[in-house]
Parts: C-alpha cells; structure tokens; sequence
C-alpha cells in the first residue's frame, strides 16, 4: 500500500499529548462515579444509564473497497436541526479526517491504496443503508484521491494540510455549512515532526455539493501558539448550536465551540450568535465567570477530555459532554454538566474499549456522541481504534481501521 502521510508519528501524538494508556476491562453497566479524582460533589451530576453495542452502524462502514478506514468522524444534519432523531428527516454530512483508500480481500489488504487528510460522506434522509452512503475526495493531477479541504488562506504555506473539527448548518446564514478545520504543518523533526499552525472556518453555500469545489476558507483567531510557558490551543473540537431552530431545548441563540489544551486536556468554550460567526471580533471567551473577548484568558470548565468530543442536551435539561479519557485511553467517558459551560461532574465512565486488551499495539481515541442519528432514549457514540505498529496492523487487519458504535440507553 501507498501511503503517503505518516499517520502514525502525526495524528497519533497530536491526539495523546503524552498521556498514558490504562488498562481496559469490558462493557458493563455504570452509574456516576469519579476516576482519580477526589469526590467532593455529586449532586446533580448522576446519570443512570446502560450500554449496548451498535453492530448495524459499525457494519455501515465495515468495508471492503473504496473508502475502507478513516479517523475523526463528525456528524452534521444538513437541515441544522440536531435532535434525537432528526437525522430520518435531513441528509446527513460526515467528515472525516486522516482517511484510507483501496481495497481489502479476506481481511486483508491488497495491492495499491491511497491516504488522504479528510473525506467527507453523505448519508441521505431516511433508513441508513451502507449502499446509500456515498464518499467523496478530490482528485490529485495524477487520477487519484485528494484531500477534499486544501488550505488556501493567505497564511497557509505549501505542505500544509488540514485535519477536520465539528461542524453545523447556520440557519441565520442563509443555511451555509461551516466546518472548523486544523491547519497541520510537518517541521522535520524525528519526534514530535509536526505542529498546528493555525485554525481556518470552512464555509460551504448550501446549494454546493460533495466534494465542495466552491467553499471558502477564512483563517481564524482561534488557535493560540505555545509560548512563555503557555500550551497551544485551537478551538473546534465540538459544537453545540444552542439555537431554537436547531432544537435546543433551552435555546438561548448562542453557538458554543469547543477547545482543548495542553496535555492535561483542558476543556475550554466560545460562543457567538450564528449571525455573527464570520466576525471574529463578536466571538467571546469564557474566563470562568463571564464572557470575555481576548482568547488569552479562555480558562478550563474541566479536564481530562479529548481533542474531539461531544456535548448534547439531556432530556432533563442538563448537558453530556462524551470524549475518550485524557485522548486515547480505553475508557469512554461522559460529564455531565449544568449548562453549555458547567459546572461539569467527575469523569462517568460509559465503556471500556476491548480492542486493546486483545491486542497491546492498538488504541481506541475520538469518542464522541451523533445525537441527531440517534434514536428516542438514546445516544449513539462512535469511537475509532489505532495502532503503535500502524504499518503492520493495518496491513494484517485493515477492517480495524473503521469506526465502531455503541448506544449509550437513559434509564
């Protein structure tokens, strides 16, 4: 196989920022509890729950020529309405980042592929069938698959590329699709030999179609370098449209991006009214007691989440924040919070991933919750699964490569 991006030494250790890998156990039913951390309060952040798994949605994308693996995987419903249950009455747009193309022949892979920084699908409205998902890439001068999103901003250089964050359809914005991407720069260096290097907004008009040819690209404000002893950040690890056409059920017209720093994994929160999302002077920072426009003085709601997550109101009003413990742990985790910027309870752990256990080269990372493909009750959550020998695993077992789901069910 061609591969012609190191996966391994790039989007690995952008995820982990050094965090350890803990042991991992099975799937099990769980209630509030804290991991590591002192117990101080836990009134109003239980949630009971169970666990079951999801083999329809892990099957979708179980396949064996085409796109045949990919990591990231956001989902957004094109109508912008993102309810439980909404995505039978909207397409669907997945995006993807670090993605695999080429073909696989009893579980194993053949002869030939290509690799590219991010792919988009889509999913029509309606019954979820694997035939109707279609995936799209641009093509490279030679035929082959490309990145569908290459940076083209002033600030971008060659050899940039970007890696996606979440995304939402903006009603107050003539229904334009607006995706968060990393602009991603290799440096050279044998460890560590790559750096984010900015952060762009996507803005795709809704008449255009996969994959893309018309969208514009804005660089934004809304990565901080590392400096003076300060972690970088970057913003769009989640997005939650707090708006009342897209269904919230306390809409206060605000939509709040999510960011994460530094190897502790902070959780950090933006917001702008969707009308103004263009107007990066409009954006404001959460200090930790109100609103504040300098990005310097973001301050961390909690910790130990990953660098893709999802937060999705409760029925009863409160938030699930669902991420992969401190990045690529084996635990999916959820926090459940009082408002789109807390206070968020101790780390619930929702499921012990098993492909590490069977096999200590591989990882599972970029937990995060699909509301709108969910059902009544339910929270569907994708995970994905990675190895520290990515060559040989992916060659013996590409089918690994794939997204797996699990449903998190509300008791």
């Amino acid at each position: 196989m061609m591969i012609t991006f190191p996966l391994l030494a790039t989007r690995l250790l952008y995820l982990i920022g050094l965090m350890a890998i803990l042991p991992c156990g099975g799937l099990q039913r769980l209630y509030a509890q804290q991991i590591n951390e002192p117990k101080d309060q836990d009134d109003g952040f239980q949630l009971a729950f169970h666990v079951a798994a999801a083999p329809e949605w892990t099957a979708l994308f179980d396949r064996d020529s085409g796109w045949i693996g990919g990591d990231g995987l956001f989902s957004i419903p094109l109508s912008g309405v993102d309810t439980v249950g909404a995505g039978a009455h909207t397409p669907t747009l997945l995006v993807f980042s670090d993605s695999f193309w080429g073909s696989k022949a009893q579980g194993k892979l053949t002869p030939g592929g290509k690799m590219t920084n991010n792919v988009v699908a889509l999913i029509p409205k309606g019954t979820v069938e694997k035939a109707g998902i279609q995936f799209y890439s641009s093509q490279a001068t030679d035929g082959q698959q490309a990145a569908v999103f290459v940076p083209n901003t002033p600030a971008a250089k060659p050899g940039n590329y970007y890696w996606l964050g979440d995304g939402f359809v903006n009603r107050d914005k003539a229904n334009t699709l607006y995706i968060f991407a990393y602009r991603m720069e290799n440096t050279g260096a044998k460890v560590f030999g790559f750096r984010e290097c900015g952060n762009a907004l996507i803005a795709i008009e809704s008449s255009d179609t996969p994959p893309f040819t018309r969208h514009r690209q804005l660089e934004t404000p809304l990565f901080v370098a590392a400096s003076g002893g300060r972690e970088a950040y970057s913003f769009g690890a989640g997005v939650l449209t707090n708006t009342a056409w897209a269904g919230a059920p306390n809409p206060d017209g605000y939509v709040y991006v999510y960011g994460v720093r530094g190897a502790d994994k902070e959780l950090l929160v933006a917001r702008v009214r969707p009308a103004e999302i263009e107007d990066f002077k409009q954006w404001r920072y959460w200090n930790g007691s109100t609103w504040d426009s300098n990005i310097l003085h973001a301050a961390k709601v909690t910790s130990n989440v990953s660098n893709e997550l999802s937060i999705t109101p409760l029925p009863d009003g409160r938030y699930a924040l669902v991420f992969q413990q401190n990045g690529i742990e084996p635990v999916i985790g959820l926090r459940v919070g009082k408002s789109p910027v807390g206070p968020f309870g101790p780390i619930i752990p929702v499921y012990h991933c098993p492909e590490p256990a069977r096999k200590k080269s591989l990882y599972a990372y970029n937990a995060k919750a699909h509301p709108h493909l969910s059902k009544p009750g339910e929270l569907l959550i994708s995970y994905h699964v990675n190895s520290f020998d990515f060559l040989k695993d992916f060659n013996e077992e590409p089918g690994t490569f794939s997204p797996r789901f699990i449903k998190l069910v509300l008791e």
